[in-house]
């Protein structure tokens, strides 16, 4: 197709190099994907017709996400228990791609957790442990598979982000900045390898029907009550069309993109004390921020 060699106008096949892949097959790995939108994700790929690798560290969801792709979609579905911020969690990935005669065509970092409340009254262990997830273990695995992918000049990046990336978010302070780096790195990704054959694709969705907000913290949040949240199924199916047709960011939603708009040109100034007012939870005096 014209659309693929356009994509692929700068890339140089290299025999010798590609000769390792030659008796592999692509797989799609999925951090976050027992659950939520990384599940949702997972299936999307599945029933377009892709083995897919699910990387969560719950054991048991895990496994049961993984045969429900494969009894819905008769594709591959292998689940991989690991905590992708530990040590060796790469290699352990890796491992289990090898065994099965597969590399990482497409990697989903979908893994993430938030944090509401005042930034200071924040426990050091959990903001160590969302910018390891959020923003350590997302930009290691990125790292780790983009090379292989514009040497084989196919695959991609799809990187689960957040509207709030596009604003500083009090009251979810860490994770909204952590959004923020996931949607620059995306799309400075795509830039460098625009013509490559390479995906990079950032999907920035808003409120999202999961168990994130009540794990987060943020369920008495005043944005809980006044923004319909969209299906998890919806927001995959977005970032999953935007990511084939080679969109570097994808917006879900009818008014989300015009929020997102709104969020670049009006000055912080403006913007963010509603912002706080969104996400302030109940009980939180304002000046606690």
């Amino acid at each position: 197709m014209l659309r693929d060699g356009w994509r692929r106008r700068w890339w140089r096949p290299d025999p010798q190099a590609l000769a390792v892949y030659a008796a592999l097959r692509p797989m799609v790995v999925v951090t976050g994907g027992s659950e939520g939108i990384g599940y949702e994700l997972a299936r999307r790929f599945a029933k377009g017709g892709h083995p897919v690798m699910l990387v969560a560290r719950r054991p048991g969801p895990l496994e049961e996400a993984a045969a429900r792709i494969r009894a819905a979609y008769g594709v591959e579905a292998i689940a991989v228990p690991a905590d992708v911020t530990a040590p060796g969690a790469i290699a352990a990935i890796d491992a289990v791609l090898a065994a099965n005669g597969a590399y990482a065509d497409v990697l989903v970092n979908s893994a993430g957790i938030g944090l509401a409340g005042p930034f200071h009254a924040q426990p050091e262990e959990d903001l160590t442990r969302l910018i390891d997830l959020n923003v350590r273990a997302l930009t290691q695995l990125t790292r780790h598979y983009l090379p292989a992918m514009r040497l084989r000049g196919r695959g991609g990046i799809l990187n689960l982000a957040s509207l709030g990336g596009y604003t500083p978010g009090p009251y979810q302070a860490a994770y909204y900045a952590s959004k923020a780096y996931v949607i620059s790195l995306t799309e400075a990704i795509a830039a460098e390898t625009a013509g490559e054959g390479v995906r990079a694709c950032a999907l920035a969705p808003g409120p999202v029907d999961t168990a994130w907000h009540e794990r987060a913290g943020a369920e008495t949040a005043l944005y809980r009550e006044v923004v319909p949240p969209a299906s998890a199924a919806s927001v995959a199916r977005a970032g999953y069309l935007g990511y084939l047709v080679g969109l570097r960011v994808v917006v879900p939603g009818l008014f989300n993109p015009f929020f997102a708009l709104a969020l670049k040109i009006i000055p912080h100034r403006i913007m963010v004390p509603f912002i706080a007012w969104l996400l302030r939870p109940r009980g939180t005096k304002p000046t606690d921020a």
